[in-house]
């Protein structure tokens, strides 16, 4: 069988890319050496997780289950070898504050009763068919402000009271009272009950009860926000794929500033009714962000300083010390030393468009994690056709020595298959390809914590917060701290993702803001101090490869028709992945549409000759197939594998 498209590994950029090319009629084969979905993309159950330290801690390798593949090379022929084992993660440590009495002898809970679509990373099987999904919220939620005068009573839904889920539409379908299944983004229902807080100290969690919920938790290896007007937004809502998906607003922005943390205000409202601020800061701020949203017009005002960092810049616009630190690390979100002036202002601009559109704040995060979205566009694709291998390992690429092109794949069982193109995640590259390729490197870390960095009346909060570097030379941290009604942590507990740029180790990039934040005295005996801050049960530490930004043309001898997907970036939000997805599909396809909406069941006209095939159940067009008996059909493509 002869494919148009085999794609190596299941991250966010290649899922998509398959999604694309299956929806555009494509014949599509995805295939993973691992067990699960979304290479260094996906989550994991705690156990899940402690099963994947323990393998990149060992870095084991795989030996061949066929030494004879080398025998159906044919004369004219070369071979590109892919690697057995990816070598993007390094330096993992993990560590368990907690009790951990008799935890060895603690199995984790059965399944929860409920998955989202593709669950999470350990879960079975597709969790319910597009048949049975809820109904679609039937108004729109309270519209939040915006920063653009023009568009502040615009009629884009927007989020209710914090803590609510959200329903995210398009603004062209915003007069149409769209359908979940048909054009509208639902972000979750459940509604966060509001907690009440109390002086006593924060519930004891042990790590035998970690072990026993287990599969409560949804951790991400990498830690991102979705901005309500991002690129991965818009294709979610564009293709559809926004049905396999539920969201949650982030619910805070958080500064720390002088030692403590502290809220920061969003939405114009929130400004003028702030206490942090003087009446004459809130005027210098606004004016300052009115001109960040069309600085474009007013080039006079700034291209002196194109060479300055946004730092500099700030510091000749007459704002206050306090207010050039929330622009600059809870607006802008950029580095004080390596942040243009163009780059800073383009951050903002972008902050203050995506405020208002689904709530007080810019971003949104997927319940049950970051690992579902590529388990979202996996989805689409097996739906129109494509066919899935997960534990399936590719041996390498064979190339016709007359064209120079790649003609097929030689997986682990020694068999052949053939494709015109062939999309293959840097990771899987071997070292003599990337041997002149300079590759940057991410901190990151995950903490299981007993409370908030900020307690207020409500637990359900999803923050982000941003560190400014604890010494010179050191990067600043983003920090994004979930809460339980996110599907990614058990009751009573936080999951708290740390990531910055590496310059060492994880652990000593990111140990430092976690003492001054977290108390990792479990005993709690060393005074007020220590009381207030969050207690850390558990956590790891690991420096991920960050591949992103490489020109094709450093990677020695790939063909022309070879197209290399990079791994996670250390951005906040997605916009790379789509942009390499879609850069490479208009390159293989240049007069196909990229990711178009699936046609409505209802509105397909069938062709006499189409009915009986249809109704027999062989019919493979794409464009006849009710959805919701197709992914039934193809749900043991995408099934996800029980290792547990």
């Amino acid at each position: 069988t002869k494919f148009v498209i085999a794609c190596v590994l299941s991250g966010l950029p290649e899922s998509i890319i398959a999604a694309a090319c299956a929806r555009s009629g494509q014949r599509v084969l995805h295939v993973d050496s691992r067990n699960y979905y979304g290479g260094n993309w996906a989550s994991f159950s705690f156990s899940g997780l402690l099963s994947w330290i323990k393998e990149n801690q060992q870095k084991t390798g795989i030996s061949d289950e066929c030494e004879d593949w080398r025998k159906l090379i044919l004369e004219n022929e070369d071979v590109i070898s892919l690697s057995k084992k990816g070598k993007t993660i390094q330096h993992v440590e993990d560590f368990c504050f907690g009790d951990q009495d008799s935890a060895e002898d603690v199995e984790e809970a059965g399944a929860l009763p409920k998955l989202p679509v593709f669950g999470a990373s350990g879960a079975e099987g597709v969790a319910q068919d597009s048949e049975k999904e809820s109904p679609p919220l039937e108004s729109a939620l309270p519209e939040a402000e915006s920063w653009e005068p023009e568009k502040a009573t615009g009629t884009e839904p927007a989020s209710a009271r914090e803590g609510n889920d959200t329903e995210i539409t398009s603004e062209r379908e915003s007069s149409h009272s769209t359908a979940l299944g048909e054009s509208a983004l639902e972000l979750g229902k459940t509604e966060a009950a509001p907690s009440e807080i109390s002086a006593q100290e924060p519930k004891k969690i042990t790590y035998s009860q970690i072990v026993r919920e287990g599969r409560r938790f949804n951790i991400d290896l990498v830690s991102k926000l979705l901005y309500s007007r991002g690129l991965l937004i818009d294709l979610l809502i564009k293709s559809n794929v926004s049905r396999y998906a539920e969201f949650k607003n982030a619910t805070r922005i958080l500064a720390f500033r002088e030692g403590k943390v502290e809220q920061v205000p969003c939405s114009r409202a929130d400004v003028f009714n702030s206490r942090q601020l003087t009446m004459v800061e809130k005027r210098m701020l606004m004016k300052f962000l009115t001109f960040c949203l069309d600085y474009e017009q007013h080039p006079d005002e700034y291209q002196d300083y194109e060479n300055s960092t946004f730092a500099q810049f700030l510091r000749t616009r007459k704002l206050t010390p306090s207010l050039q630190h929330f622009v600059l690390y809870s607006i802008a979100m950029v580095s004080e030393t390596h942040c243009s002036t163009l780059e800073g202002l383009q951050a903002t601009k972008k902050f203050l468009q995506c405020l208002g559109r689904y709530g007080n704040t810019p971003f949104l995060f997927p319940l049950y994690g970051q690992g579902e979205i590529p388990q979202c566009f996996c989805r689409m694709c097996a739906v129109f056709g494509g066919i899935y291998c997960l534990r399936h390992s590719v041996r390498c690429l064979v190339v016709d020595k007359g064209s120079g092109r790649c003609k097929a794949i030689v997986d682990q069982f020694g068999q052949r298959i053939s494709a015109n193109y062939f999309i293959v995640e840097d990771s899987y590259l071997s070292e003599s390809v990337c041997a002149n390729v300079c590759y940057r490197q991410i901190s990151r870390a995950v903490l299981i914590t007993d409370q908030s960095v900020l307690n207020t009346d409500s637990e359900q909060q999803v923050s982000i917060l941003m560190v400014p570097p604890v010494d010179v030379g050191k990067p600043a941290v983003c920090i994004i701290e979930l809460c339980s009604s996110t599907m990614t942590c058990m009751k009573d507990t936080y999951l708290v993702h740390l990531t910055c740029p590496s310059t060492k180790t994880a652990r000593e990039d990111l140990e430092p803001v976690v003492q001054k934040l977290f108390n990792l005295n479990t005993e709690k005996e060393t005074g007020n101090e220590e009381l207030e801050r969050p207690g850390v049960l558990w956590a790891v530490y690991f420096n991920m490869r960050d591949s992103s930004g490489i020109d094709k043309n450093s990677y020695d001898g790939l063909p022309s028709n070879v197209y290399v997907c990079s791994g996670p970036d250390s951005a906040l939000g997605n916009d790379c992945a789509v942009k390499q997805a879609e850069t490479i599909f208009q390159e293989m396809f240049p007069t196909e549409e990229f990711c178009p909406p699936p046609p409505n069941p209802e509105d397909i006209i069938y062709d006499e000759d189409e009915i009986a095939p249809e109704e027999s159940g062989f019919s493979n067009s794409p464009e006849t197939k009710p959805e919701p008996p197709t992914e039934e059909s193809s749900s043991t493509a995408v099934k996800k594998e029980d290792n547990e």
